[in-house]
């Protein structure tokens, strides 16, 4: 999925069915890369197309996902994702972040024991996992210039069930006014049933928001924690900016 439909709305991702043995279908409107040298695959013990992506093997190397660049103030963001990671022991982010090199990509907030550090320069909103915080769990952040914004601080807590090898779906908004919403689920949140349940983690609308006029890219990656090669399994990472001119 790529491009324009009628108005200018963009429309991006991909649901990577067709990915086979080593080679990962790439749609044309997402970027893939890492620090040190990530390896591409495909999970073909499970339905519906999966891209396998892995790490090098060294501390904080990581493997990117990435679309755009968008402006909120062009419409409404958004952009949803499935995934699990293969070990615990390991970062995951999700969302929309200004400042993301793909030369040398540097996770927008890193959750250490008690305390979110906001490493993008730039604007982020979005959901983070780190194994190096005291108590596991994903938490929605707010930042810009490498501090919390609106009442993000160290970040509100999903209190999800983490474990390795479940899918976790997960959604991130990004309104006209820099405001958001941050939205998650996991498999078997609903009763006995194997399905996913987005539940709001966090509305960011008060006090100081992200500037509608900066440009977000659209991400979701994995970094590690232990120095040891870690997969990120993606089901699909798709999403949508704004410019519905006709409204």
């Amino acid at each position: 999925m790529t491009g324009t439909i009628g108005s200018g709305k963009n429309y991006f991702g991909s649901d990577f069915v067709g990915a086979n043995g080593s080679a990962a279908v790439l749609d044309a409107s997402i970027q893939a890369f890492g620090v040190g040298t990530e390896t591409y695959a495909a999970t073909t013990n499970e339905a519906g197309g999966i891209l396998a992506g892995g790490t090098a093997g060294g501390d904080n190397d990581n493997f990117v996902l990435r679309a755009g660049p968008f402006a909120p103030r062009d419409g409404k963001m958004t952009v949803r994702a499935r995934f699990k990671y293969s070990n615990v022991d390991c970062a995951v982010w999700f969302g929309f972040t200004e400042t993301l090199d793909s030369g040398t990509p540097v996770m927008p907030s890193e959750f250490d024991t008690v305390s979110m550090t906001y490493r993008g320069s730039g604007g982020m909103i979005g959901i983070n996992y780190d194994a190096d915080g005291t108590t596991d769990d994903f938490r929605a952040v707010m930042g810009d210039g490498s501090a919390a914004i609106s009442d993000s601080s160290n970040g509100i807590r999903a209190s999800a069930t983490l474990t390795a090898d479940r899918w976790f779906e997960a959604e991130v908004i990004l309104n006209e006014d820099g405001s958001g919403e941050v939205w998650l689920g996991h498999s078997g949140a609903v009763s006995s049933l194997l399905i996913n349940k987005l539940s709001l983690v966090k509305r960011f609308s008060t006090a100081t928001l992200l500037t509608n006029t900066d440009l977000f890219f659209a991400c979701l990656m994995i970094e590690e924690r232990s120095g040891n090669a870690r997969t990120l399994e993606v089901d699909y990472f798709y999403g949508e900016a704004g410019r519905d001119w006709r409204y």
